[in-house]
């Protein structure tokens, strides 16, 4: 993505850069592997059209901390922690939260479960095409 260079170089700099994984493109066949072995899916976009990364993240078992902007709340409801994504110290938070307390852990690990298993993966790529096509239109 964009603006990486400060972001590889804050990681080389952290205290925790062997926990730090950037990982590049992964396959499709890959991914839930990914997803599961994370303790945290963190996902600070600015613009989302629906947003199915947390979703998948969200179906391993992974909880989540997203964005407050775009589709986020809506598509993710309470089953997702949320944080305005130019708050690196929010977003923090919520992370070490999550990390920390076991017991808000798990209890938004079974909501993110329960929130996923609302979008079958046919309904899914439905919606996701969707709105492709009413941005193609000049209908967002």
């Amino acid at each position: 993505g964009w603006k990486v260079k400060p972001i590889y170089k804050a990681i080389r700099k952290s205290p925790v850069r062997e926990r730090i994984h950037l990982p590049g493109f992964v396959s499709q066949e890959d991914l839930p592997a990914l997803y599961s072995s994370a303790d945290v899916f963190v996902w600070p976009s600015l613009w989302e059209g629906f947003g199915l990364p947390p979703l998948e993240a969200m179906a391993c078992g992974t909880p989540v901390v997203t964005s407050n902007v775009s589709s986020m709340p809506e598509v993710l409801e309470q089953a997702a922690m949320f944080a305005d994504p130019f708050s690196v110290e929010k977003i923090g938070e919520l992370m070490q939260r999550l990390v920390t307390d076991v017991k808000h852990y798990k209890g938004l690990r079974s909501s993110g479960l329960n929130r996923a298993a609302r979008y079958p993966w046919r309904i899914t790529a439905d919606m996701t095409l969707d709105v492709y096509r009413r941005a193609l239109d000049g209908q967002t």
